[in-house]
């Protein structure tokens, strides 16, 4: 009996004592690990970052902080950690190589959430695909298209191409080639087309309007007209001008050559 006694005894000066201090490093672990996670989150809040990014980058630092504070206090209490670590870091390994599609799509989502190409209700091309902007996830961008289709689109394929944002500028510039007769007066074609731009609430004055002649083609002397709109307005104002021009150009006698090269339509690259 005695003997029992003493060895309860040792084992509680010994392996009690460690499980205390591991029992010790777990709680105090965990209160630094919430307490530094607090302390980026209050960070990135300053700087302004978006809050998936806090939410994301807190949790992270949180887990990662308590697993070495779990591993140490393993340590601590006399548990030889060396082949749980190993395990664990195979395992990641393998998770990883299995996920590298996935976890390309997290890093990406990661990338534009960070650095804002574009946001939400953005009308962008980009992936292949050209549509508004509904909704930004880590994984994925899901936009609608004109024709009101949903496309959900991996984040990778985005970061991986080129982004056009036709909003992020808040204007863009329409262009029209007008074809006019050898015969009509150039002048009057210029002031009927500046007439109507100037008539015209939706185009710009500044910056002004251009009306050019670009080039003198078998059938006809071409205008190439150019303005500037609101976002909004763009497709309305390139239809209304067409409907116009033609219109005006019936009233005033002016000729446009048939058949007529074909309007184009030039995105502002700048």
């Amino acid at each position: 009996m005695d003997k029992i006694l003493e060895q309860i005894t040792t084992w509680a000066t010994t392996s009690g004592l460690k499980l205390v201090i591991a029992l010790v490093i777990l709680i105090i672990g965990r209160w630094v690990a919430i307490f530094i996670k607090g302390i980026v989150i209050k960070i990135m809040k300053k700087r302004k970052v978006d809050g998936t990014i806090i939410s994301f980058v807190g949790s992270i630092c949180y887990f990662l902080l308590l697993g070495f504070v779990i591993i140490a206090a393993m340590a601590k209490a006399g548990i030889q950690t060396t082949s749980f670590v190993a395990v664990v870091g195979a395992a990641g390994l393998a998770i990883g190589l299995a996920l590298q599609g996935s976890l390309g799509n997290f890093a990406s989502g990661f990338l534009l959430i960070l650095f804002h190409p574009f946001r939400e209700g953005d009308f962008i091309e980009g992936g292949g695909t050209m549509g508004i902007v509904e909704d930004i996830q880590i994984f994925t961008t899901t936009l609608a298209t004109p024709d009101n289709k949903t496309v959900i689109v991996p984040n990778s394929k985005l970061t991986n191409d080129n982004i056009t944002n036709y909003t992020s500028k808040g204007t863009r510039r329409v262009e029209w080639i007008i074809g006019v007769s050898y015969s009509d007066n150039l002048d009057k074609v210029r002031t009927v087309i500046q007439d109507i731009l100037d008539n015209d609430q939706r185009i710009h004055k500044d910056p002004e309007t251009l009306i050019k002649v670009k080039e003198m083609a078998d059938s006809s002397i071409n205008f190439v007209v150019r303005g500037w709109v609101n976002v909004r307005d763009f497709w309305n104002v390139f239809f209304d001008v067409n409907e116009a021009v033609k219109k005006r150009f019936d009233a005033e006698g002016i000729c446009i050559p048939f058949p007529q090269r074909d309007v184009h339509l030039y995105e502002h690259k700048e």
